[in-house]
């Protein structure tokens, strides 16, 4: 028989709502045997106590819904980003302030490259933070006007590139792409949107191998470990169609010291299938070599765009106070008269569709999608999801309940680009009503958060913070009629996640049978003043028994 080890600890918060405390957790074969007071897990029969987590917070592994590989390939290229990031090693990259502090790093990075043909690509931009004008192809001139260039912002949806880029793509002002922006006189200026990043097709080969790494996928979970998350989801950036790809992921996640549990969906973008067909058998033929630590079966599709990207589809009156050169709405990423046959599709599949919507339009036709597909194939327990739900208004919220539909919000926005949002993009009373967790708690919406890493940080303790409290970077409360408590907060973090997921059978809460799957923490969330709930010291995780202590990527 397979030994029987109990865990004392100062405190267990199961997320189970019939005992949500216990005293220790009794493990078995990778599994919670019992869960109480030492006495009851004693019960059991022979055991071992181990007590080096005595001190120490249990709770369910945090589960990251909506991440992507990217968050360890991205750690390839320098970083460009506003906020300072730790990398996977250690490294703390200082944030760039402005457009100068980017060119600085930029002609750094360039300096050290002996490859004159060699591309230089960086990640993290975000121009909504610099006053003034955009980084464009004349700013980037300024690092090499050979060498070609290709800075991918922080929300993965645009790319600014030099003239050496623009030239080598023959992107000019004949280009077709609406992603490609223009100056006054219509000749492109470096920034290109969503799909026109592909005409820079060398720069985003050379970031699809750096995100197809075995590398990318240990650093992904060596973050996630770090942050304390036990199971995280690459939604939709893997090219699954593409032969070997998900024999790769077997083989990195099989590994025995691989920290995590890893969903991966089937998606649209990064060249994968776009026809409905194509795409539902690849995610149904994957289906079935699913593991308990590899599962597979998920689709991921793109409405929109980003909001601080301007390329979101916002409904009337649009956007704010959008840059100079901008016009309209955003971008559809996917046709509205053609989502409803690709939903019906992956519905008729017997799938769980997650879609990107970041605005509110774009929740509104994926809504639409969904309940046409209802009346066409009835099923039950489908569980098809909004993902990012940014301006998900409470209407939507209702339909959703109503659809048996759930919602992934990006709560980390608040903090993030809360201040952009209220003064720049859609204005102070919209960006009140954003990442609405308490409006979709109130509607009977099944809800979890995200980090969408490497857009921000994978962290659940930040994530929960931002939902708790909804301040920005400057410290001012938006919405203060969103905020969630600190157990709804857990909540999204781990079982609501397993539960959008269809996994919370196996994770989510602390209870016989399910994985012994823990976030170890030095402090605990219900205690501490929820002003520094992100602060939390963070030990580590427990996956299937077998712990693993959070620190620096090997090298």
């Amino acid at each position: 028989m397979a030994e029987t080890v109990i865990y004392p600890a100062r405190r267990i918060i199961t997320m189970n709502r019939a005992a949500p405390f216990a005293d220790a957790v009794a493990v078995r074969d990778g599994r919670v045997l019992a869960v109480g007071t030492l006495a009851e897990l004693e019960s059991w029969g022979p055991s071992r106590i181990d007590a080096c987590f005595t001190d120490k917070v249990l709770l369910p592994g945090f589960i990251e819904a909506h991440a992507h590989v990217m968050a360890g390939g991205a750690w390839s290229f320098p970083y460009v980003g506003f906020f300072d990031r730790r990398d996977p090693n250690g490294r703390v990259w200082k944030g760039c302030a402005s457009i100068d502090e980017v060119l600085d790093r930029l002609i750094e990075v360039e300096s050290a490259m002996d490859d004159p043909n060699e591309l230089l690509v960086a990640w993290g931009l975000d121009p909504i933070y610099f006053s003034g004008e955009r980084l464009l192809a004349k700013h980037l001139d300024r690092v090499s006007t050979s060498r070609r260039i290709f800075v991918y912002h922080a929300n993965g949806h645009l790319g600014t590139v030099n003239t050496a880029m623009l030239n080598a793509s023959e992107i000019t002002s004949k280009s077709t792409s609406p992603g490609v922006a223009r100056d006054a006189n219509g000749q492109p200026n470096g920034e290109l949107q969503e799909s026109a990043m592909g005409l820079a097709m060398a720069a985003f080969k050379k970031l699809i191998v750096g995100w197809s790494s075995p590398e990318a996928k240990w650093r992904f979970a060596y973050e996630a470990r770090n942050a304390g998350h036990t199971l995280i989801t690459d939604l939709g950036s893997t090219r699954l169609a593409d032969p070997g790809q998900a024999e790769a992921w077997s083989e990195v996640v099989s590994d025995p010291t691989y920290p995590a549990r890893v969903v991966v969906a089937v998606g649209t973008g990064l060249g994968g299938p776009v026809d409905p067909p194509s795409m539902a058998a690849v995610a149904v033929r994957l289906r079935a070599d699913s593991t308990d630590k590899l599962y597979f079966g998920i689709v991921k599709l793109v409405l929109d765009g980003s909001i601080q990207g301007y390329t979101a589809r916002v409904s009337w009156p649009h956007y704010y106070r959008p840059p100079e050169g901008h016009h309209g709405n955003g971008l559809w990423l996917i046709a509205p008269d053609q989502l409803n046959d690709m939903v019906l599709e992956f519905h008729r599949a017997g799938l769980t569709i997650h879609a990107h919507c970041n605005g509110d339009q774009a929740t509104e036709v994926f809504v639409n999608a969904v309940e046409a597909a209802l009346e066409s194939h009835p099923r039950w327990d489908h569980r098809h999801t909004v993902q990012h739900c940014q301006m998900t208004t409470p209407a939507q919220y209702r339909r959703m309940a109503a659809l048996g539909m759930c919602a992934n919000i990006f709560s980390n926005h608040i903090f993030y680009w809360g201040d952009q949002h209220r003064d720049r993009s859609i204005g102070p009373e919209r960006a009140a009503k954003m990442d609405a967790c308490a409006t979709a708690l109130r509607e009977g919406v099944s809800f979890s958060i995200h980090s969408d890493a490497p857009v921000t940080p994978m962290g659940h303790l930040h994530t929960m913070w931002c939902a708790v409290n909804r301040l920005t970077s400057t410290g001012h409360v938006l919405g203060p009629g969103e905020c969630i408590s600190v157990m709804d907060a857990l909540h999204a973090a781990t079982i609501g996640a397993a539960f959008q997921l269809k996994l919370d059978h196996v994770m989510g809460s602390i209870e016989v049978g399910k994985f012994a799957d823990f976030a170890i923490l030095d402090d605990d969330p219900l205690s501490v003043d929820p002003v520094v709930l992100k602060d939390i010291p963070v030990w580590g995780t427990m996956v299937g028994g077998v712990p693993f202590k959070a620190g620096v990527a090997p090298t």
